[in-house]
């Protein structure tokens, strides 16, 4: 079932996607469950907004993808033409297949997320900005030292998410907090899927219809279970929070004016235009 988070000219309401339409929900259905108003609208007369707001955070994964680590192929120098990445994105204790031996967890502010059609701000920094897309999990209920093998209680669904990050920034800071924690450094949507076959999804990002990145999650170092049972030792999660699961290698690179589509199959295409802070 695909969820939506959607206004005409009101509040924000929730629908289920049915088609073209959208079944309007009587409240957010993460806590009011999936009641309708018997209320129909068309996909096309509304503005889909992100699909939740995290109640306190945004978890993210580094280096989660065999074919990323520890250097994430190449990224784009500033006219967005690629160009070879340079140096090590983190110091880490390397597990026999090249990754971290465990998860590499940072986290975003919720003030970064934004939705599908809305613009990432470039800010003034030197250097690069990436796109990074992945496959996000939806927490639906309070999580802490939750079991590998009971992961699937505490998800509510999974949608697409931009982790968007200022390149050198990383590199000159020496962390990653600023770096990918400007507003709007992490579109996510466009719908939440809560039935999702998470075990082999294909993932593609495109820069103005050019491929960038291509990876499938078969290929993750640390799975879904494992993500969640090693984050909800270390913070309580909440319902709402979202955790992104890394990305797979690729051409990272983005300017003024392109705009950077992330498809997931069986969720949809996440898609924003990118334009230089003003």
């Amino acid at each position: 079932m695909k969820i939506a988070r959607f206004s005409t000219e009101g509040d924000p309401r929730y629908g289920i996607v049915d088609g073209d339409d959208l079944v309007v929900l009587s409240g957010d259905p993460m806590f009011s469950g999936f009641d309708t108003t018997g209320e129909r609208v068309a996909l096309d007369g509304v503005k889909l907004l992100a699909p939740v707001i995290p109640r306190s955070k945004v978890v993210c994964v580094g280096l989660n993808y065999r074919d990323s680590a520890p250097v994430e192929s190449a990224d784009s120098d500033s006219a967005g033409s690629p160009k070879a990445e340079e140096g090590d994105e983190a110091d880490v204790t390397a597990a026999p297949d090249g990754g971290p031996a465990t998860p590499l967890l940072f986290l975003k502010p919720n003030t970064a997320i934004v939705g599908p059609g809305d613009t990432i701000q470039i800010p003034p920094v030197e250097g690069r900005v990436v796109h990074e897309g992945e496959l996000a999990i939806v927490i639906g209920r309070v999580a802490k030292q939750v079991k590998a093998a009971d992961y699937a209680d505490y998800v509510f669904g999974y949608t697409i998410a931009n982790d968007v990050s200022a390149r050198d920034v990383m590199f000159s800071d020496g962390q990653w907090a600023r770096a990918k924690g400007y507003d709007t450094f992490c579109p996510i949507g466009p719908v939440i899927e809560t039935e999702l076959d998470i075990s082999a999804l294909e993932i593609q990002t495109y820069v103005d219809g050019e491929p960038r990145r291509n990876g499938n999650t078969r290929d993750m170092i640390h799975s879904i279970p494992e993500i969640i049972a090693f984050a909800s030792d270390v913070w309580t999660l909440l319902p709402g929070d979202i955790i992104l699961t890394g990305t797979p290698a690729g051409l990272g690179g983005f300017v003024d004016g392109q705009t950077i589509d992330i498809t997931i199959e069986g969720i949809g295409t996440l898609s924003n235009p990118a334009r230089n802070r003003g």
